[in-house]
């Protein structure tokens, strides 16, 4: 029995899949995936019973390593560069600052930016942080000292000055 054609048949399902993801077929290239892997164990099963059960044996570990390589493999690839997203840069935002770094605005002075009613941005030395009044509303230009610091979130009195 000629095993290359039957062979050929699985891979060719396997191949589909892959490309069922990036080509927009309505669902035509599935079908065609499993007419190709239905008719490649179906001449298998023409041989013989055993060579049928090879050749599910095969298609169980064929069409999974395809997969699993052009998904590993495309991402490297120029098209895969450039058909994905870069991830986002981890960049350190203006408004809230980490919480190790926030640690040491506890007893700074500084002047409300937006006005806090009660959460609103305020400036201690040309940085910008987002802070939550103690009682409710602190009108713009006034002066806040922070007293709290829990987590990411700084909480600001009023002072005079």
């Amino acid at each position: 029995m000629e095993w290359a054609f039957p062979l050929f048949l699985l891979l060719a399902c396997a191949v589909l899949l892959v490309a069922e993801v990036f080509v927009p077929s309505a669902g035509i290239l599935t079908v065609l995936a499993i007419a190709c892997g239905v008719g490649g164990i179906s001449l298998f099963f023409q041989h013989s019973i055993v060579a049928g059960w090879i050749g599910i044996g095969i298609a169980v570990v064929l069409i999974p390593a395809v997969l699993v390589i052009a998904y590993k493999v495309f991402p490297k690839t120029p098209f895969g560069k450039a058909m994905l997203l870069a991830p986002p840069e981890d960049t350190q935002g203006d408004g809230v600052p980490d919480a190790d770094e926030l640690s040491s605005f506890l007893g700074r002075v500084g002047r409300v930016q937006a006005v806090l009613h009660p959460v609103g941005l305020c400036d201690f030395s040309g940085r910008r942080v987002e802070c939550v009044a103690e009682c409710g509303y602190v009108e713009r230009g006034k002066s806040v000292e922070v007293i709290a610091v829990q987590g990411v979130q700084l909480t600001v009195r009023e002072t005079e000055g």
